[in-house]
C-alpha cells in the first residue's frame, strides 16, 4: 500500500468507486477490446518487439516514482522493454477515464475494494494463474483478489493491524512484557491501568476497518467464504461489538472523534491515547509528525474464537485492452521476487506479499512483526461490487456503538447486504 493513513483513503475511495463503477460499467459496452461483462476480460495478442508499458501508480510524491523506476529497471535491463512509471492524481478517476476511452495504463495498482468494479465490466484480465509465485503468496491475498472464481491479479503488498502501544506510558503505569494482553481480558485490564485524566487506554477506528478484527477474534465476518451470503448478524459479530461497547463504555477506550483526533494514529501521536489498533502505515505518520513518541507493535490480542487481524492491499492490474498484456504479465512476475518486493517494502514501508520475504523482511524491520505475525491468518475487505454504500452505513452506525444497539446494527448491515447480493 502506498497509503500510510487508510482510513482517509478508504472513504476518498469508497466515494469514488460508485462512480468508477458507474462508468466502468458503461465501458464495457463501448468496445475498447471489452469482453462481455462476465468478468474475465478479454486477452490482446501479443506485440512483436520491445515494448514500453504505461505503469500508472498511486504516489505521495516524487520519492515513490523514482523508487518505483528504480525497481523496474532490473527488469528493463534483462527484456529490453521500457516502462514508464506515471504517478496518478486520482487513479480510480483516470483508469474509469481510461477504460471507458479504450486506453488504460498497461500496468496498474488498484485497491481491494474497487477492483471488483473493474473485473465485473470486464476491464481487468484475470491473470493471477499465470503468476510465477502464486503458491508463495499468503492465502488471505490471494482471496482477496479473487473474484466471481478467478484469481485476476497478484497482490503487491499488505499492511496489517496491529496493537501499538507507548512505551514509555506503558513502563510508567507498571507495566512489563509480561502484561502485553494475549485475551480481550488482558486488553481491558491494560486499557484501564493505562487510562489517566483525558488520556484513554485505547483509542480505536469506528469503522468495520478496524471494529472488523473484534469479529475475527469472535469467529465471526460481514459475509461467508466466498462472499455469496451475508453473515453480519451471527452470534459471533454480536460478540464482537458487544466487547467493544464494553470497553467504549468502561471509560478505558474511546473512538478518535471522543479524543478530539481524526485517526487512532493522531490520538495516538497527540498523547491522547496510550494504545491504538492500525496498520503499519503508522510508522511513517509517527516518524513525520510525532518523533519523539516511544512505540511497540504486537499482535493483536485473541478472542473466544482465537486469532484475527485484517489487511489491507492492493493489486498490479492489467487492462483489458493493454496491447502489451504479455509483458505486463512478466514484468509483475518480475516484481513478484524476493529483491524487488523487498526493495519496495523498505521503501514504502509495506509488508511484502511472498510467504519467501518474510525472512529478509524481518532482518530489516526487526521491530515490525507485531504486523507481520498476522499475514498468516489476516482477514481482507469485502470485495463485492456494489456492496460500498451498504458498509459506509454501517461504518455510519458504529459510530454510536457505545450507547446503541448492536444487535440493531448487524440485522440492518444484513438485510442491506442481501439485498445487494440478490
Amino acid at each position: 500500500m502506498s497509503t500510510r493513513t487508510p482510513r482517509p483513503r478508504t472513504l476518498r475511495l469508497a466515494l469514488i468507486a460508485s462512480t468508477a463503477g458507474a462508468l466502468a460499467l458503461t465501458a464495457c459496452s463501448g468496445g475498447g477490446g471489452f469482453d462481455s461483462g462476465s468478468g474475465g476480460g478479454q486477452t490482446q495478442a501479443a506485440a512483436k518487439g520491445p515494448v514500453t508499458i504505461t505503469f500508472m501508480i498511486t504516489s505521495n510524491g516524487p520519492a515513490d516514482v523514482k523508487l518505483q523506476q528504480d525497481v523496474v529497471s532490473g527488469w528493463e535491463k534483462k527484456t529490453g522493454n521500457k516502462v514508464n512509471v506515471v504517478a496518478a492524481s486520482d487513479i480510480n478517476q483516470q483508469l474509469t477515464q481510461g477504460f471507458a476511452a479504450g486506453s488504460p495504463p498497461d500496468l496498474f495498482f488498484t485497491d481491494a475494494n474497487v477492483f471488483p468494479t473493474y473485473a465485473k465490466a470486464g476491464n481487468l484480465v484475470a491473470y493471477g494463474d499465470q503468476v510465477t509465485a502464486k503458491d508463495d503468496f499468503y492465502p488471505g491475498l490471494v482471496k482477496t483478489f479473487t473474484y466471481d472464481g478467478k484469481f485476476y491479479c497478484a497482490p503487491k503488498d499488505s499492511s496489517n493491524l496491529a496493537l501499538v502501544v507507548n512505551t514509555d506510558m506503558w513502563k510508567a503505569a507498571g507495566l512489563t512484557d509480561a502484561d502485553v494482553p494475549k485475551t480481550w481480558a488482558d486488553l481491558e485490564t491494560v486499557a484501564k491501568k493505562l487510562t489517566q485524566g483525558d488520556r484513554k487506554g485505547l483509542v480505536i477506528g469506528d469503522t468495520r476497518d478496524r471494529i472488523g478484527a473484534f469479529m475475527k477474534q469472535a469467529g465471526g465476518w460481514i459475509v461467508n467464504d466466498d462472499q455469496t451470503q451475508m453473515t453480519a448478524n451471527s452470534d459471533a459479530n454480536l460478540t464482537a461489538l458487544k466487547e467493544v461497547q464494553k470497553l467504549l463504555q468502561s471509560g478505558s477506550t474511546a473512538f478518535p472523534k471522543g479524543v478530539d483526533s481524526g485517526w487512532g494514529g493522531e490520538a495516538f501521536g497527540k498523547g491522547r491515547a496510550a494504545m491504538t489498533i492500525e496498520g503499519n502505515w503508522i510508522k511513517g505518520a509517527l516518524k513525520s509528525d510525532y518523533p519523539n513518541v516511544k512505540y511497540a507493535a504486537y499482535e493483536l490480542p485473541a478472542g473466544p474464537a482465537g486469532k484475527g487481524t485484517l489487511s489491507f492491499t492492493q493489486c498490479y492490474g492489467v487492462a483489458s485492452a493493454s496491447k502489451n498484456q504479455a509483458a505486463a504479465i512478466d514484468l509483475v512476475n518480475y516484481l513478484e521476487t524476493d529483491a524487488p518486493s523487498l526493495q519496495l517494502a523498505k521503501g514504502l514501508g509495506v509488508i511484502p506479499p511472498l510467504k519467501s520475504a518474510e525472512a529478509g523482511y524481518k532482518a530489516e524491520f526487526p521491530d515490525d512483526n507485531g504486523f507481520l505475525a498476522g499475514s498468516s491468518y489476516a482477514q481482507g475487505p469485502v470485495t463485492v461490487a456494489g456492496m460500498d454504500p451498504v458498509l459506509k452505513d454501517f461504518d455510519s452506525q458504529i459510530g454510536s456503538l457505545q450507547t446503541g444497539d448492536p444487535k440493531a446494527m448487524l440485522d440492518r448491515l444484513q438485510k442491506n447486504g442481501e439485498a445487494v447480493l440478490k
